[in-house]
């Protein structure tokens, strides 16, 4: 049985590109995987003393390892509207966190985005931006494949009844906390075959995997499970600190699969978490290590996450980055890599971080700001409710913060404070201010954000 427990960019977009989007054998096979509500400091290389990720550590070692990467959002699907359109959480489509808020036909994803550069795309894993029958499905969105959860409520549990490919049910089979039953594990082998039967053509492989987000499920039969059930820990530490082993184990087969096949200098492969740690586990886990705060907050814990890009043969080993990157950088990164930059739309807000993963750091464009909220929406009305916005803006080494409500903007130095324990916004109003008047002309109000009503009256199909 198992265990249970912004850029307001003021950048450039990315241009148009004459190069074809014919298929072709030197455009690379772009592996991106996002688990779900990893800290920031869960991972050895980004400096946990606790759990285990020697596959993950390898990785950063043979590629690049960002300090100072972001998520769309601080909660999940608005972080998935942002990796997917390109778009920061003032002009994104999606930035309620119900579940099931779809995206919409005239959204332009990465997949759609790659698909017309002739690449397979197949997602695997949570989507989080429609459920079954609305436009926002991934099948609707660029992706040729997908199997896994539609509606993120579905995703947190483990062991569910069924999964969804492409709008159709897929009964789970096995009983209860077996490996057989443990949805992760589906979900991880039709990752994998996606790779194999798309090793002939340049593919986009988006891997969402859900761990280590609650429940706190693992099967008793799970090798890192036996690393951790005899620590001294909280219950629900130990299973996150397994779930995160297991999924760097899962990350080294997919690494060495890529090897079998030969693909492993044709394939870059990304790996990053969607938002902070949702519990920090201080004194035990520490997720978010030197930063404050977690998942549904502002603060660093909340928006900064790892980012780990290897590329064989491309991308120097061992190579550490600073650059203030995030979610909607994806999009026009992918598409350089793919040579298919005419097809992104005109106004995302993302930044091509291709030059810095080449090192060609000269050449790297960098956002002058980049911004994140959250907050209240009354559905009732179809509309934001006043004052119950979270915001954030990163504007070089400043980090301002505002509150819900009517609360004054904090601002701090990262140099000096990581931590952001010293609002210095008093000595700073010049730049406050600044900060301010570009978040007022840098963000639309959100569109209504409708959930569509299920015929049997549950959140999900």
């Amino acid at each position: 049985m198992g265990v249970g427990a912004a850029s307001l960019t003021m950048a450039g977009c990315a241009g148009a590109s004459q190069r074809s989007g014919k298929a072709s054998k030197d455009k690379p096979n772009i592996v991106f995987i996002v688990v779900d509500d990893m800290g920031w400091a869960d991972l050895g290389c980004y400096g946990s003393k606790q759990i285990k990720t020697p596959n993950i550590d390898t990785m950063a070692a043979q590629g690049v390892k960002f300090t100072d990467a972001y998520s769309g959002c601080t909660v999940c699907a608005p972080a998935r509207s942002v990796l997917m359109t390109g778009k920061h959480m003032g002009h994104t489509s999606v930035r309620g966190n119900t579940g099931g808020i779809p995206i919409r036909d005239e959204d332009v994803t990465v997949a759609e985005v790659l698909k017309k550069a002739g690449y397979a795309t197949g997602g695997f894993g949570k989507w989080g931006l429609g459920d079954v029958g609305t436009a926002g499905v991934p099948e609707r969105q660029g992706f040729d494949e997908f199997y896994g959860y539609y509606h993120q409520v579905h995703a947190h549990d483990y062991y569910c009844d069924y999964l969804w490919r492409n709008s159709v049910k897929v009964p789970m089979t096995g009983e209860p906390g077996s490996m057989e039953r443990y949805t992760h594990n589906r979900i991880f082998e039709q990752t994998l075959n996606f790779i194999r039967k798309n090793k002939g053509r340049p593919f986009f492989c988006y891997a969402p995997w859900t761990p280590p987000h609650g429940k706190y499920q693992i099967p008793a039969d799970e090798p890192a499970w036996k690393m951790y059930k005899d620590k001294p820990w909280p219950q629900n530490a130990k299973v996150a600190a397994a779930m995160d082993t297991m999924i760097d184990r899962h990350v080294g087969e997919l690494l060495r699969l890529l090897k079998r096949l030969g693909l492993d200098e044709r394939t870059i492969v990304f790996f990053c978490s969607d938002n902070g740690a949702a519990v920090r586990f201080d004194g035990v886990l520490d997720s978010s290590g030197p930063l404050k705060g977690f998942k549904r907050s502002m603060y660093e814990g909340g928006i900064r996450v790892p980012l780990i890009g290897r590329w064989p043969g491309k991308i120097k080993p061992g190579t550490k980055s600073s650059l203030p990157c995030y979610f909607a950088d994806m999009m026009p990164t992918f598409a350089e890599l793919a040579g298919a930059e005419k097809y992104v739309p005109d106004d995302i807000d993302g930044l091509s971080i291709v030059p810095t993963l080449l090192g060609n750091t000269r050449k790297q464009k960098v956002h002058e700001a980049l911004y994140w909220e959250w907050g209240r929406y009354n559905w009732a009305k179809q509309q934001e409710v006043p004052g119950g916005l979270m915001q954030a803006v990163r504007m070089g080494n400043f980090k301002a913060v505002k509150q819900k409500g009517d609360t004054a903007w904090e601002l701090y130095d990262l140099t000096k404070d990581i931590g952001e324990t010293n609002n210095i916004a008093a000595q700073h109003p010049d730049i406050v201010a600044k900060i301010k008047r570009r978040v007022k002309a840098n963000r639309t109000p959100a569109r209504p954000q409708i959930e569509p009503k299920k015929p049997n009256g549950k959140r999900f199909m």
